[in-house]
């Protein structure tokens, strides 16, 4: 069994901290582009935290429940599959070492969230740019010092999602803009180093899927 941060410092398995998203729809927009549409959600499953260096790499420091980073999207994903098959369960990626990955949507296993399924989270159910003011709810560049800090420690959001907003960046399974971008996915949320404006529920930002920086993470996703 893979090992998780509890709230009170315990380590349990990943799965144990999981919380089903309702299903629902949400508004997404492209600035770039000037376009915006409307996806449907369907329930699912969504880590309370974003991942640790604990889950990852069993980090028993002062640091262990930091976020873990410097993780590219290839990571990631790779790393969704592995703690998959050590909590037992069919791993959503395959071809993970070539240039185009496949998402087994019918796996049991861990996986990224797509855009659509972060943003709907990140709201859950408000209406405006952040779901809460932002010096309760995230680490940003006005008051993080300059670095990441331990998860959970900032005010949730309404369905008790910790971090949605700042600390670190989220890594998203969609592609940003093939015909452009070409392999460039998606990252959510903001971070540590950003602005107050950077960190809100629709900001988008795009990097090559083997970029790592240490501003950006991600967070457990299953399907239902």
């Amino acid at each position: 069994m893979s090992a998780y941060l509890c709230d009170d410092g315990r380590m349990t398995g990943a799965a144990e901290l999981m919380i089903e998203i309702p299903a629902g729809e949400v508004h997404l927009r492209d600035d770039r582009k000037g376009t915006a549409w409307t996806s449907r959600v369907e329930s699912f499953r969504l880590a309370r935290h974003l991942t640790t260096r604990a889950l990852l790499h069993g980090d028993s420091s002062d640091d262990s429940s930091k976020p873990a980073v410097d993780l590219s999207w290839k990571d990631a994903i790779a790393t969704c599959n592995t703690l998959s098959v050590a909590d037992g369960l069919t791993p959503a990626y395959r071809d993970v070492d070539t240039d185009s990955p496949q998402w087994d949507r019918g796996a049991t296993g861990y996986r990224l969230a797509t855009e659509a399924e972060w943003q709907y989270a990140c709201k859950a159910g408000t209406s405006g740019y952040r779901y809460g003011e932002i010096d309760e709810i995230a680490w940003y560049s006005d008051n993080s010092e300059g670095r990441a800090h331990p998860v959970g420690t900032k005010t949730p959001n309404n369905w008790g999602l910790y971090d949605m907003i700042g600390n670190v960046w989220e890594w998203c399974w969609d592609l940003y803009d093939p015909e452009v971008y070409g392999t460039y996915r998606i990252f959510r949320g903001g971070s540590w180093a950003e602005s107050e404006r950077g960190c809100g529920a629709t900001v988008r930002r795009r990097s090559h899927p083997t970029f790592a920086i240490d501003d950006l993470g991600f967070r457990l996703a299953q399907t239902i």
